[in-house]
């Protein structure tokens, strides 16, 4: 067995708000980073923004934040992205902004109805179907869950118990890809 020990330390050395992602491959939020979550794609991020927007004026955070709780927590978006993509949009005359308190409301504009409409009829969200969305927040609960629980042993635990730790983390990767392996 490795000596894992002397590496669990700055491994799992948690800051606020860190956590893993697990989710199957192609969903946003299966590993990355950007504190946790991965970018979701980007043909979405104008569809979503659009069919948002149908609905009425937001700010940029309010999308980042809507298309977060339509996916259930699976899909969120990142600034770097989402931003972007408005000012595009206010480029290309699709939506309009104004400035109030600090913060840029946008509108859609006449020309930009028509897509926004089109974008509603075929939002993003839809794809995350509730029963995968169910099955995912599951998954991510048991991860989290197993991720405190390895986290206490790496920072209470003995270095027989790190070992031990390890073992069952080595065991758990194993049949997950057996998982994947099985055929239907």
């Amino acid at each position: 067995m490795k000596d894992h020990g002397r590496h669990w330390d700055r491994l799992f050395a948690f800051g606020g708000g860190w956590g893993p992602r697990f989710g199957p491959p192609g969903w946003p939020g299966f590993g990355g980073h950007e504190r946790g979550r991965q970018r979701g794609r980007r043909g979405n991020v104008r569809a979503g923004i659009l069919a948002l927007l149908a609905e009425r004026p937001m700010h940029g955070y309010e999308i980042i934040q809507e298309l977060e709780s339509r996916t259930g927590g699976i899909w969120r978006p990142s600034p770097g992205s989402v931003y972007p993509t408005l000012q595009l949009l206010e480029d290309e005359g699709l939506v309009t902004s104004e400035e109030s308190g600090g913060r840029r409301r946008f509108t859609l504009t006449e020309a930009g109805r028509g897509e926004a409409t089109q974008a509603a009829e075929q939002a993003p969200w839809a794809e995350y179907a509730e029963e995968r969305v169910s099955s995912w927040r599951d998954i991510q609960q048991a991860g989290f869950g197993a991720m405190n629980a390895l986290r206490q042993v790496m920072m209470t635990g003995t270095e027989e118990q790190r070992t031990r730790a390890a073992a069952v983390l080595d065991e758990a990767r194993r049949k997950l890809y057996a998982i994947l392996a099985e055929n239907d």
